[in-house]
């Protein structure tokens, strides 16, 4: 397998802990989306959208989406299992990830807030302001949720790592990066610590990949 990433990408952070769970080992080909690397015909003839991750399996197509390619995994490679057996959670666990890899990290990826600066000239103050507000508006939501929520526990959904902790993570992830007091939403905040005491977490964490940058 090959898998194209981004040290900073919260969706190929949430592949990249899932196939660590489950033992897989992969070529990680890194792409800096800041400079365009991600506009290279070549990259653009695996994923025409220009994002992050894609993953090549075999002869096939490539994979793309993080979601989709996180339950290609899950039912590739059953073990261990990312969503529950119930059909009412499993629906559950979907729409906890969903809320933060589709209604927030969408609004906040490079190619929105370059779009930001270059289109609409709002300056840096300005842009983080704009990521801060998605991604705290999501993380209330999504904090209520466990709130209210009986089969919160350890981890999103009981004691079971699944696909809601692997959005939850990366990004609480950023939300430490841009300074923000996680402290703010303390079980979204004990999960995260939880989920970090694990290797496939804390291994595959942004600054851990090789091509982040390197304190001089």
């Amino acid at each position: 397998m090959k898998l194209y990433s981004f040290w900073r990408s919260q969706a190929t952070f949430r592949v990249r802990i899932a196939m660590r769970l489950k033992g897989l080992k992969t070529e990680l080909v890194t792409l800096d989306l800041l400079k365009g690397d991600q506009f290279d015909a070549a990259y653009l003839a695996i994923n025409p959208e220009a994002v992050v991750p894609s993953l090549i399996d075999g002869d096939g197509p490539p994979l793309v989406q993080s979601l989709a390619i996180l339950e290609y995994l899950d039912e590739k490679y059953p073990q261990p299992p990312l969503l529950p057996k119930d059909l009412r959670d499993r629906a559950h666990v979907r729409a906890l990830g969903q809320m933060l890899a589709m209604d927030a990290h969408p609004l906040v990826v490079p190619r929105v807030r370059k779009y930001l600066e270059a289109e609409l000239h709002l300056d840096e103050p300005t842009r983080n302001t704009w990521q801060k507000h998605w991604m705290e508006l999501a993380c209330q939501a999504f904090e209520d949720v466990l709130v209210r929520d009986r089969r919160s526990g350890k981890f999103c959904f009981g004691n079971e790592i699944t696909i809601a902790d692997l959005c939850l993570v990366p990004h609480m992830t950023n939300m430490k990066m841009l300074g923000t007091d996680v402290a703010r939403y303390p079980v979204m905040a004990r999960i995260f610590d939880g989920c970090m005491q694990l290797e496939a977490f804390a291994l595959e964490a942004p600054m851990k990949q090789p091509d982040a940058p390197r304190p001089n």
